[in-house]
């Protein structure tokens, strides 16, 4: 069955725009409990981030799973995988986020947890997806959920982060600027990094509703860039709103994405002998990054674009390492999702057992040359990847290359955006055929 209004994460969109308005959340609220209870009485937990319409959405959603008899814990503001943390600790049935990731204020979405802290099985969006379309009832009185608020979540998942290091494990002596992207990590990372004994200097941590991600955080470099040269930082690390991408900056200024970050916690749990099986990427993920493990002998998958596409490889797989070059890292032996605060503790503890910093860490990685071209997709009509005009374009493109490079279009799962990607072995060409390609599907789209 095709979905109505789950995308690869949940469900996103404009805040006042269909389906992301307060009567279709207190339905979706409704519909989530009566999903969950089918087997009894069940308590969902809900956090959110920093944006403004947070609030009035924690409303509906608190208002629409009570109707359903289910009761519910409140987090606040708290990064997405520290959720699915306490969605699985508390044993509750599900737990909600109310986040719209790295987009700007005035977009906001619900994405759910199971019960184990996974991303929720197709088969239950579709209960879901059902119940959306019957009547609202509500439960009888004595049968309502009830409310309650966890006033220790934070430091709970403070030292959740802290035991994915070793508990002798010091920092002291590292200078680290951080950028919490104004969103649900202000808070939690200052601290998780400051109680390892990091010298921490923080700029995007002061949520006003209005500024979550803007210009800044893990999609918007330049200010941690600046920060980092500013107070001679040994290290930067930049989240995105809902805390669970992340992207470095080494103490020259430079960009270190998530194909770099997958690489060096590879590297290091190989030389530890903790890296069981290989890594999985996907269809974004650079070329350099597969060729770069492929001479330390570690196997390489791609899945298709999507946190939940990389999670359910590992879980097919068995493996423990997987992620997105935008910084969705998943490390599987310690949580069930990817998690920022996470990565970046593994990533500084490479950099401790091997004595390097992140610029001669990642040395041992040479991406190729990629260009990403986004074109606005208004949707509805004709499917601009059928198009017979972009097909020709991608097939005379990929035949030119030689097969020194590929070609991949595709939607957003979170965007009204076509994602226009070249890869090769030469810049100036790469970029030339993405932005010849980027223009056709404009065309088609227009």
């Amino acid at each position: 069955m095709s979905r109505k209004y789950f995308g690869t994460d949940g469900i996103r969109g404009r805040v006042g725009t269909p389906p992301i308005t307060p009567d279709f959340v207190l339905k979706l609220g409704w519909a989530v409990g009566m999903a969950f209870r089918q087997q009894g009485k069940c308590r969902v937990l809900v956090g959110k981030d920093t944006r403004i319409s947070g609030y009035m959405f924690e409303s509906a959603l608190e208002a629409g799973l009570s109707a359903a008899g289910a009761d519910v814990m409140l987090l606040g503001p708290m990064p997405t995988p520290g959720i699915a943390y306490l969605t699985r600790t508390f044993h509750a049935e599900a737990g909600i986020v109310i986040s719209a990731s790295h987009n700007p204020h005035d977009d906001n979405g619900i994405k759910f947890f199971s019960g184990q802290g996974t991303k929720l099985p197709d088969e239950v969006e579709l209960i879901i997806e059902e119940l959306l379309d019957a009547p609202m009832t509500v439960v009888e009185s004595a049968r309502l959920g009830k409310v309650s608020r966890i006033n220790d979540a934070a430091g709970r998942y403070i030292e959740f982060c802290k035991s994915s290091v070793p508990s002798n494990t010091s920092f002291a002596g590292l200078r680290i600027a951080l950028d919490c992207a104004h969103g649900a990590t202000y808070k939690i990372a200052p601290n998780v990094f400051r109680e390892l004994g990091a010298e921490v200097f923080v700029i995007g941590a002061e949520p006003n509703g209005l500024n979550i991600n803007h210009n800044c955080g893990s999609t918007h470099m330049g200010a941690l860039q600046e920060a980092v040269l500013a107070e001679h930082a040994d290290i930067g690390i930049a989240f995105d709103g809902d805390g669970d991408r992340v992207m470095m900056v080494d103490h020259t200024g430079t960009i270190v994405d998530g194909d770099e970050i997958l690489y060096l916690i590879a590297r290091d749990m190989l030389d530890r002998g903790k890296l069981h099986g290989g890594v999985v990427g996907t269809l974004m993920s650079n070329l350099g990054l597969e060729l770069a493990l492929q001479d330390l002998h570690i196997p390489f998958a791609r899945a298709k674009v999507g946190d939940r596409y990389v999670m359910s490889e590992l879980q097919s797989r068995n493996w423990q390492l997987g992620g997105e070059n935008s910084g969705h890292v998943v490390c599987y032996q310690h949580t069930t999702t990817g998690d920022a605060i996470i990565a970046a503790l593994q990533v500084l503890m490479a950099l401790k057992t091997r004595g390097q910093n992140l610029a001669e860490a990642r040395m041992g990685i040479r991406k190729c040359p990629q260009v990403l071209i986004n074109v606005r997709f208004a949707g509805g009509g004709v499917d601009p990847l059928e198009h017979p005009a972009v097909k020709e374009a991608c097939a005379k493109v990929t035949e030119e290359m030689a097969g020194r490079g590929r070609v991949l279009l595709r939607k957003s799962g979170t965007e009204p955006l076509v994602r226009v990607m070249v890869e090769g072995d030469e810049e100036a060409r790469v970029r030339a055929y993405a932005e010849q390609l980027a223009k056709v599907v404009t065309e088609v789209c227009a």
